[in-house]
């Protein structure tokens, strides 16, 4: 078994009795404070308290070389017969004296006192003798023995379940298929910290269309391509903010021509050399496995990507039935399926229906019968399932039953490849747990913004101004919601709005920086004492101006150390016209501090913001992920 540490004392061996809860009580003529002849251990954890059957928890298995006496007689996971702690005399005990007999054994006949001439009842000590004899004795040390073994039978059946926590846990980590992260010959920079010194976290959803098995065959059909290498049929790089505070998605249609870099398969060895002209992206996964997808995207964005995740057809429909159906739209009855038998074949009814299986597939694969029946539809297809997965996995709809959550895990396991460093359930439930910081309305969804290709008008291209402008807008951790630095801000909402209230305006202490400088240009002089000026009229009479040399800023934010300054740092952007998204948590500040960056070098009125340097593209089609209306146009030759 395992052991404990009581405080400040040695360590000793765990009671499976005490962990398991046993009322120590029932043991007759023994002190309340001592259990089994050891010291309770405070918060002590048993066996039973090891990690279920879904995994949550890692437990160590316990060793059973170390059984507590093993020379002693009593039977393994048994608690010893309780007696009084050392250096104590207790019923039918003597104490010792120097050079006198030890105490008799337990199961010797028990001796009346030698010594008091009374007990603490006041009786005589022929009356309590004559008491005491008239008392069968076996029962009780019978009783004691059926509580002994009914505890070790308890504590040896918790043990087992915690063991078999812990091999069903690593049951699942067997279950996910690992891979190299990067097989390229280069890699993207790593962002920098923000002020708080965190970073973004970046993951590429690789959808895989392999046909390595009856069921991804019987799925994705094209029979001629069993046994082929698979193509990257879905791309999306999921970000995640530095702060935790927005999620951005972008997906790339599969039929984008991009140039591939150099790939060495690491199983093999072989070397894909980077190519000459363009291929479409889905062909990034043959050479070499997912780590020349991920190879490819850091090329083409400049953004690090931190992990991949790859699901195939039967790990689609899988998940998609073990979490229960989601919810998805259509603007009018949908039959996916041309005259010569093409399509996925999905049938929808007009409005909302909640698809799983076969049907979320069909779903996330169908082509004919969205918009114009390109790839570019079936993205945002892709991304309506995306959200309301996501809304649905947060409201935890579904999932209530201890078994649904161990058939996800099993089957999330079982469908999942992943890099190695995220290939356990440890991490990817603290993964999880990040991505359900970020609320449904700061998640958002765009595509690529794309071209048709001038030399295959069947292909597309990346859009090169507004495509690069996508990616530097998630390279620089700005969100897609327009809710960061000098991007529109929406009306204040209970979500955006601290909890923290704030103070009356005369009690914030306000320190003004001007950092108005840049490589070109020295800091506008006199800028701080401006800004003072306007705090001071707004009420803000404890702002003042740092006479430090700080740091030149490209944007003005306002800052605050903790939690409870929140409220005081938006009721001063309040004050001053700027957006909530200006105002950071950071720990550089010990104080509300406003810093005045190079995008407001003079004026009483906070600049507004100009449009799209900080916003995505039109043609990248965001989706913010709180839009529960969102419905699918269906293309008038495949309804019904």
């Amino acid at each position: 078994m395992g052991s404990a540490r009581s405080e400040g004392g040695p360590e000793r061996d765990q009671d499976p009795a005490g962990a398991l809860g046993w009322d120590e009580g029932l043991y007759e003529g023994r002190d309340a404070a001592v259990e089994t002849g050891r010291a309770k251990v405070p918060g002590q954890r048993g066996a039973g308290d090891a990690g279920g059957a879904d995994g949550e928890g890692e437990t160590e298995p316990e060793d059973p070389d170390e059984q507590p006496d093993r020379d002693s007689g009593t039977p393994v996971g048994v608690p010893e017969q309780p007696g009084p702690p050392a250096g104590e005399s207790g019923p039918g005990r003597r104490r010792p004296e120097a050079g006198g007999e030890r105490d008799a054994p337990e199961d010797a006949p028990e001796e009346a006192p030698d010594e008091a001439p009374g007990d603490a009842s006041g009786e005589a000590p022929e009356e309590a003798d004559a008491e005491a004899a008239a008392k069968p004795r076996k029962p009780k040390r019978r009783k004691r023995r059926i509580l002994a073994w009914t505890a070790a039978g308890l504590a040896l059946t918790l043990v087992a379940a915690g063991t078999a926590g812990w091999f069903y846990y690593q049951h699942l980590n067997d279950n996910l298929d690992r891979k190299p992260l990067h097989i390229g010959k280069s890699r993207a920079p790593e962002p920098t910290p923000n002020a708080a010194g965190q970073t973004p976290l970046n993951i590429l959803l690789i959808g895989s269309d392999a046909r390595d098995s009856e069921e991804n065959q019987r799925l994705g059909g094209a029979r001629e391509t069993f046994g082929g290498p698979a193509l990257a049929d879905v791309q999306m790089l999921l970000h995640l903010s530095a702060d935790r505070s927005h999620m951005s998605v972008i997906s790339m249609p599969r039929d984008t021509l991009l140039k591939i870099p150099e790939c060495t398969d690491p199983e093999s060895g072989k070397v894909y050399p980077a190519t000459v002209g363009t291929r479409m992206t889905n062909q990034t996964l043959m050479r070499g496995g997912p780590g020349c997808t991920v190879a490819t995207w850091e090329e083409l964005t400049g953004i690090r990507i931190d992990h991949f995740m790859m699901v195939d057809f039967a790990g689609v429909v899988s998940m998609a039935d073990a979490i229960g159906g989601v919810p998805v739209c259509v603007d009018a009855n949908l039959h996916s399926r041309t005259s010569d038998g093409k399509g996925s074949g999905l049938k929808l009814k007009k409005g909302t229906t909640e698809i799983k299986g076969e049907d979320a597939l069909a779903w996330l694969r169908t082509r004919y019968g969205f918009g114009d029946g390109s790839d570019i539809a079936r993205a945002k297809a892709q991304h309506m399932y995306m959200n309301s997965l996501v809304r649905k996995l947060r409201e935890n709809t579904g999932l209530s039953s201890p078994n649904k959550l161990r058939n996800l895990a099993e089957e999330a396991t079982e469908a999942l490849t992943v890099d190695e460093e995220l290939a356990s359930v440890a991490e990817l439930y603290a993964l999880a747990e990040e991505l359900k910081k970020v609320a449904p309305n700061r998640t958002t969804m765009a595509t690529m913004p794309w071209i048709w290709s001038p030399s295959d008008h069947n292909r597309v291209e990346p859009k090169p101004d507004d495509a690069e402008q996508l990616f530097r807008l998630v390279r620089e951790d700005i969100a897609l919601d327009g809710r960061d630095g000098d991007g529109p801000s929406p009306s204040p909402s209970e979500d955006e709005t601290s909890e923290d209230p704030a103070d009356d305006p005369a009690d914030i202490a306000v320190l003004v920086r001007n950092g108005t400088g840049s490589p070109a240009a020295a800091p506008v002089s006199g800028r701080a004492s401006d800004l003072v000026k306007l705090l001071t009229e707004a009420g803000f009479t404890r702002a003042t101006a740092d006479q430090n040399q700080v740091e030149n800023r490209e944007e003005t934010a306002i800052l605050y150390p903790s939690a409870e300054l929140e409220g005081d740092a938006q009721s001063v952007a309040e004050a001053l016209g700027m957006p909530l998204g200006t105002v950071r948590k950071s720990a550089e500040v010990s104080g509300v501090t406003l810093e005045i960056g190079a995008d407001w070098t003079e004026g009483d009125t906070f600049p507004k913001p100009k449009k799209g340097d900080n916003e995505p593209p039109d043609s990248a089609e965001a989706l913010n992920g709180s839009d529960d209306t969102a419905c699918m146009e269906v293309d008038p030759a495949f309804t019904w």
